[in-house]
């Protein structure tokens, strides 16, 4: 029996030195396996860290730049979306622009930060009224921003009026279609007086709405332009006003785009400026600097462009009377006023003389865009421009090479008052 125990406690025993002596292999193997990773893995890593780096900077840049594009569209998308739930109806993208435009008013700022066109249709017929009583029209969306970079508070109404050659009435902001709290009239208007402090800049939008057939009438004209009013020094009054009165030019398809960009090399007239036509450039001398003392101004011709024009089909009628083509010339002067009285832009008349002094015009006050409060006040300066309508085949046959000559003056307060004691001065063009 004890032989028999014996046997079997030595049976056991080898077992378990067998069995660990196994175990022992396999775990010496795992280890050896282990260290052989460990060891690959290390050699492996600065490769792979470096890839996870190149990929991790691509995508932060992806995601980075995507970021900055999705903060400039996402308000519109979600105003766009606002706008379709609100009106019922549905909307496509016609034509954007990211490309901001600024206007400078002694120390406070409009800038036109962007704009989209949308045709929008099928709308509730509760939104009928400022679609021209039609339920498919279009939309723009504009985003301003107000800026006040002086240090003293000023008083300014965002009533950005917009307007297209043969528009039939001026376009406004229809609250209606945005959130009240996105739109500009909102954040600066009658709620807070119209302020905007020392220092501020206050961001918002802006809709212009169209009926169908208004629509494709500014789409066939291809821009339109946004006035931008001056600022107040004062609350509700307009004699503390400053600065001088802007526009903005919009493009609303690439060919309006291209008229925009192409008109940047002309003077600022209103055949420019309101895009009445076609001006291809004949002509043109900058920086003459002759300058002449008239009372106590001095005005100086700084240069001038002939052009020849073709107005489109709606500003024809205003151009019947030149039967053989039309050129315009338009003059820049800048004017020093040392007067004490303010001069009135508007006022300034002139006169050319062509063909050597045997014919002369009188200039165009209707194609300018000067109003009765464009002003020229005492110690300060100004541009001036003046503009002439000549017909194109007398141009071409008899006057090109001869003499032209402006007589300008006298210079005229606000209320049309010669401040100059009749007195004029006289450039020689050329």
């Amino acid at each position: 029996m004890a032989k028999k125990l014996l046997s079997l406690l030595i049976t056991m025993l080898i077992a378990a030195v067998v069995i660990t002596g196994c175990g022992g292999d396999k775990q010496v193997s795992k280890d050896e396996d282990s260290k052989e990773s460990k060891e690959t893995a290390i050699a492996e890593k600065p490769k792979k860290d470096e890839n996870e780096n190149e990929n991790k900077d691509v995508k932060e840049g992806k995601e980075e730049g995507s970021t900055q594009e999705n903060e400039v569209s996402s308000d519109y998308s979600e105003l766009i979306s606002y706008m379709e739930e609100e009106t019922e109806g549905t909307s496509k993208i016609l034509y954007e622009n990211d490309e901001p435009q600024k206007h400078e008013m002694e120390g406070i700022s409009v800038t036109l930060e962007s704009y989209k066109l949308l045709e929008l249709k099928d709308f509730h017929t509760d939104f009928m009224i400022p679609f021209n009583d039609q339920t498919n029209g279009g939309v723009i969306i504009a985003k301003y921003t107000v800026t006040n970079e002086t240090d003293k508070d000023a008083y300014y109404t965002p009533f950005f009026y917009l307007n297209f050659t043969g528009a039939q009435k001026a376009y406004d902001n229809y609250k209606d279609l945005l959130p009240e709290e996105d739109q500009l009239p909102t954040k600066l208007g009658y709620s807070n007086e119209y302020l905007i402090k020392a220092g501020e800049s206050i961001t918002g939008y802006y809709t212009y709405p169209f009926g169908e057939d208004h629509l494709q009438e500014v789409l066939n004209v291809s821009t339109a332009s946004v006035e931008v009013p001056k600022p107040q020094s004062k609350k509700d009054d307009y004699s503390s006003s400053f600065g001088k009165e802007g526009q903005f030019t919009l493009g609303l398809n690439k060919e309006g785009e291209n008229r925009v960009e192409g008109n940047k090399k002309f003077y600022q007239d209103k055949a420019t400026t309101d895009d009445m036509g076609d001006k291809k450039m004949i002509e043109e001398k900058n920086g003459i600097g002759k300058s002449e003392k008239l009372g106590n101004a001095t005005i100086t011709l700084d240069g001038y462009q002939f052009t020849e024009f073709i107005p489109n089909e709606i500003e024809a009628p205003r151009f019947d009377a030149f039967k053989n083509g039309i050129v315009l010339l338009t003059v820049k002067f800048n004017i020093d006023n040392k007067e004490s009285a303010a001069i009135s832009q508007s006022s300034i008349s002139s006169k050319l003389t062509v063909n050597d002094g045997a014919q002369y015009m009188r200039s165009e006050g209707m194609l300018l865009n000067y109003k009765y409060s464009d002003l020229i006040e005492p110690g300060k300066s100004g541009e001036l421009l003046q503009i002439y309508v000549l017909d194109k085949e007398q141009y071409i046959k008899i006057w090109k090479n001869k003499s032209f000559e402006i007589e300008i003056g006298p210079m005229k307060d606000q209320e049309a008052k010669d401040i100059s004691k009749g007195k004029t001065v006289t450039f020689k063009l050329k």
